[in-house]
């Protein structure tokens, strides 16, 4: 066998290569995390809750502390490509790690063109673009990424490490910025329309919360997860918290939300105080913002779509890694296809950024809910670990099965995916349970045996 066909097996030594130190894990938690959902929840969840939208921001910024830790210590505990897909794959076997897999899928799929949807959202507040116009733009975005990735997760880390820098800089800006605008009068009625809006705040809010896991899915290529992933992730998640909380604070607190920053807040306030061209110039930024997320997202999914292609969960052919990138360009080249033809889709169907957010945000909870499950497995309280990982699965468990019911009809489309998903899983035959140090398998059916590791070697 030659030529690309050759190279097509991962067992032909082509692996991963080892290159993310701590401060890149950093900016990949914190663009993965700290991106989209901050540039418009905060106005969208004030006008659906009013002030006390500020209790679903704290709740959700107290229960990423356990999911955060949940998923570092499985990662740290067996690093491979895949994240959660090889957790749920190592605790209950192929077909529950194919309806993870499909899910996750569909997360990116449906993912990746709300989150240009959001850019789409401040460019259509500061410019007058035309509603294909800012799709053109949107379409350029994910391209982008995907080129950046393309060259390999080194220059992709390298690129989140200066984005992050510039996002901080921004909310810092607008905390600031904006603190002398708030009025205490801003904060009454607290709660206008009763409590249960913040349930369904809080559904809106996971997404912003959301990127923990996607680190998880580059473990392979850590430098040393075992010392790496909590100190990254426990810096991450106090640094992300403090600017959600604050953000959120100074958008009740000076009103921006009323108006038509609901879903541009950022580029209100900034535009209230120095004007028109700060109101562009916020808008242009957010469109920077954007790219990260998607660029931070291309490289993390693109590795579950590599795992479940050698499990046979999804086409063999994209369980391919190129031998001189060491990346996954044929799984990186399906998440563009598919992220493109949703966005088609969103543009023809006319979908608000509510429902695309939602239906993104209803696969990512059920996903989340089958990582946490497999903590509980993995990290039995028996463990070296003792009992406080364990305890942190079953609470992260517990509470993504208690947002889904607030996520509303968009859940049925995870829904339906997950099922089609088990039945494809079943009726390949998938039944084994992944058996720790097993070779790789590429190209094989469900049914021949246990799913494949990814060599890990460093250069």
């Amino acid at each position: 066998m030659t030529g690309a066909a050759s190279r097509a097996r991962p067992s032909s030594g082509v692996s991963f290569r080892r290159s993310i130190r701590p401060s890149h894990a950093v900016a990949l938690y914190v663009s993965s995390v700290l991106g989209s959902g901050i540039l418009v929840l905060p106005g969208l969840t004030a006008r659906l809750a009013g002030p006390a939208s500020l209790l679903a921001w704290a709740l959700l910024a107290g229960a990423s502390v356990p999911l955060a830790l949940t998923f570092s210590g499985l990662s740290a505990r067996r690093p491979e490509a895949g994240g959660i897909y090889g957790f749920v794959r190592e605790a209950f076997g192929v077909r529950a790690a194919a309806v993870t897999g499909w899910l996750i899928v569909l997360w990116s799929f449906t993912g990746g063109p709300a989150v240009t949807l959001i850019a789409a959202s401040y460019l259509g507040y500061a410019f007058p673009l035309s509603r294909p116009e800012t799709f053109l733009l949107a379409f350029a975005v994910i391209g982008a990424a995907f080129s950046v990735n393309y060259r390999g997760i080194t220059l992709s880390s390298r690129v989140q490490l200066g984005v992050v820098g510039a996002i901080v800089a921004l909310l810092a800006l607008v905390v600031l910025v904006a603190g002398r605008e708030v009025r205490l009068g801003n904060f009454t009625p607290f709660a206008p329309e009763g409590l249960l809006p913040v349930g369904t705040a809080a559904a809106f809010i996971f997404w912003s919360f959301l990127g923990y896991e996607n680190v998880s899915s580059v473990a392979a290529e850590f430098v040393d997860p075992a010392r790496d992933f909590r100190r990254s992730v426990l810096w991450s998640v106090a640094l992300v918290a403090v600017l959600y909380l604050s953000v959120a604070f100074v958008t009740v607190g000076t009103g921006a939300y009323r108006t038509g920053g609901s879903v541009a807040p950022f580029a209100a306030i900034l535009g209230g105080v120095f004007g028109p061209y700060a109101s562009e110039g916020t808008a242009l930024f957010a469109l920077f913002i954007v790219f990260a997320v998607v660029n931070a997202y291309t490289a993390g999914m693109s590795r579950v779509v590599y795992a479940a292609a050698l499990d046979g969960a999804l086409p063999g052919g994209l369980g391919w890694l190129d031998p001189d990138r060491r990346v996954p360009t044929r799984a990186m080249g399906f998440l563009l296809a598919g992220m493109s033809l949703v966005l088609v889709v969103y543009y023809f169907a006319g979908t608000d950024l509510s429902t695309a957010l939602l239906t993104a945000g209803g696969a990512a909870l059920i996903t989340y809910a089958l990582g946490s499950a497999a903590g509980l497995r993995l990290l039995p309280p028996t463990a070296g670990g003792g009992r406080l990982p364990w305890l942190l699965a079953g609470f992260s468990l517990a509470f993504s099965l208690v947002l889904i019911p607030f996520v509303g009809w968009p859940i049925a489309v995870s829904l339906v995916g997950a099922t089609v998903a088990y039945l494809y899983a079943s009726r390949r035959g998938a039944t084994r349970r992944r058996a720790p140090g097993t070779p790789p398998r590429p190209q094989r059916p469900l049914s021949t045996g246990p799913p494949p590791e990814v060599a890990v070697t460093q250069r």
